[in-house]
């Protein structure tokens, strides 16, 4: 088969990785919105990663952390496209890092939803990124990650 000819879907199996079932909000919003040709989603955390980065929390599992978040809201795509093949290309990633406030290795833990979005979607992966510190994340999350992307029918 070609590389050309392979989903976004097949990608993730070849890469031992599955999509969970969507994450349930935990509060009065939506996991995504659609707006013309954009998806807006809403920030996903992780079920499996609590804690600060720098503290109680290594830099290669917040790099994990933000692989599941990415996985995470990948799900709500899916969900919202029927498709991964849909996406035209990921516009802008934003990722919060639960930081002790002596971290600044951010980037480091954002690669692993940056990395994951290049490996499956090639090209059209790479997206303009902002990652950031902060005092706390709901839940104690070691990570949470929202994403602009552009879509086509």
């Amino acid at each position: 088969m070609n590389h050309v000819d392979v989903t976004p879907e097949q990608r993730l199996q070849e890469l031992g990785l599955t999509l969970p079932a969507p994450r349930q909000a935990v509060g009065n919003y939506v996991g995504c919105v659609r707006t013309g040709n954009l998806i807006i989603t809403a920030g996903q955390g992780t079920d499996e990663y609590r804690g600060k980065l720098g503290a109680d929390v290594t830099i290669e599992v917040g790099y994990l952390a933000a692989r599941q978040c990415m996985l995470n809201l990948l799900a709500v795509v899916k969900q919202e496209l029927g498709e991964l093949g849909k996406v035209k290309r990921i516009v802008k990633i934003l990722g919060f890092v639960n930081s002790d406030p002596d971290f600044t290795d951010q980037p480091k833990v954002m690669n692993g939803a940056s990395d994951l979005l290049v490996q499956i979607f090639g090209e059209k992966g790479k997206h303009g990124r902002s990652a950031v510190g902060m005092a706390q994340l709901p839940l104690n999350n070691a990570v949470e990650v929202e994403m602009i992307l552009e879509v086509e029918e």
